[in-house]
């Protein structure tokens, strides 16, 4: 498998992605790459709301406030993620985003939401509109997508390894299961 950093696929209105997000840190044995991406399977697949509440009461996060509507039309807080990981502020702005939404229980796709989750992260809100609208902030959530596509996981949340793909809701699990294993 080698010994490569992992990348961690994640969509902010996953709540699946959102759990991993703030476990995935402390679970982990090596720090992964956070890639934002766009969910293919997003409002296509209903989530199970109580599974997903009781897992946030199980990791002793706050109880989930579901954001309205559901699901949630995320291609402009994908792109202020990009644009977020681009200016190094990725991991911060997408915790403070995943927060917004399902402790908050706040639209991702409600401007205001947004710029709270960049001043959460010291994002000036002028800044953050324009980094969103760049060509080259499109193109690296497309180059991103495409890099999520080829790695081929099945769904979001999902860790890549080498040319292992870890998918769903065990993927943390495995993923760090698989570090182990080869930092041993």
């Amino acid at each position: 498998m080698g010994q490569t950093q992992p990348v961690f696929y994640y969509d902010l209105g996953s709540p699946q992605c959102y759990l991993v997000a703030e476990t995935i840190m402390a679970t982990l044995p090596v720090v992964p790459e956070w890639e934002p991406v766009l969910d293919w399977e997003n409002g296509q697949e209903p989530v199970d709301r109580e599974q997903v509440e009781r897992l946030a009461a199980e990791h002793g996060l706050q109880p989930l406030r579901w954001p309205e509507p559901w699901p949630p039309d995320t291609r402009r807080a994908m792109l202020a993620t990009t644009y977020a990981k681009r200016i190094g502020r990725g991991v911060a702005f997408s915790l403070a985003a995943f927060r917004q939404a399902f402790a908050g229980g706040r639209d991702l796709g409600d401007e205001d939401t947004l710029l709270i989750a960049g001043a959460a992260c010291e994002m000036h809100p002028t800044a953050l509109r324009k980094g969103i609208e760049l060509a080259s902030t499109r193109a690296a959530l497309d180059a991103a997508n495409a890099r999520a596509s080829a790695a081929g996981p099945s769904s979001l949340p999902a860790i890549q390894i080498g040319q292992q793909v870890y998918s769903g809701p065990g993927a943390v699990e495995s993923a760090a299961a698989a570090l182990d294993a080869v930092l041993r």
